[in-house]
């Protein structure tokens, strides 16, 4: 991003009196938002532009940010928006890209048998969950990963709660067949 770019944006966020609020609110959200935005496009380096854009994004429209509202949730939002632009510009590329591998061993052992364990049933679950229809990916990670509650996830995906509580339903399902190597069929 150019830097002149950058600086005009927290400009105004910085005019306004907000910029230790953005700082409070949003900057330690940084790993969450990159780890969505990794396990959503699979990709290390597409996945540092899209949080780069949200965070740019979230400090344009921080000024309708309301304080006390959860800043993750509201970021997380943001990053998905931004995925989903990201997708429709490459919707071609993004159907084959591979979840890269240091993405899946998370931690280090200091046993070489417990570390291998490890790295095999982490790359099982990451090829299970790439497998996963984008729907169903996107709200396992949410709920699983990153541990938002019902209510976040449905104010992320602009959905009524009882379609996360459905979809989350579903979701695991299938993960969980894909696991066992089994498959199943899609529910619309």
């Amino acid at each position: 991003m150019c830097e002149e770019h950058w600086n005009n944006a927290v400009g105004k966020a910085v005019r306004k009196g907000r910029r230790d609020l953005f700082d409070r609110t949003v900057l330690p959200c940084l790993n969450s938002a990159y780890n969505l935005a990794h396990l959503l496009t699979r990709n290390q380096h597409d996945a540092e532009d899209i949080v780069q854009e949200a965070f740019l994004r979230a400090l344009r429209s921080f000024d309708s940010f309301v304080p006390g509202r959860d800043g993750r949730a509201w970021l997380l939002a943001i990053v998905r928006n931004c995925f989903r632009s990201w997708l429709k510009r490459n919707r071609s590329n993004a159907a084959t890209l591979p979840l890269n591998d240091e993405s899946s061993v998370i931690g280090t052992w200091s046993d070489p048998e417990a570390e291998l364990i490890k790295s095999a049933n982490s790359q099982v679950i990451g090829k299970a969950l790439e497998e996963l229809p984008l729907e169903y990916r996107e709200i396992l990670i949410l709920r699983e990963l990153e541990d938002l509650s019902y209510k976040e996830i449905a104010q992320i995906i602009e959905k009524p709660l009882g379609t996360v509580m459905s979809r989350l339903s579903r979701a695991r399902r299938e993960l969980y067949a894909r696991l066992a190597g089994g498959t199943t069929e899609r529910v619309i």
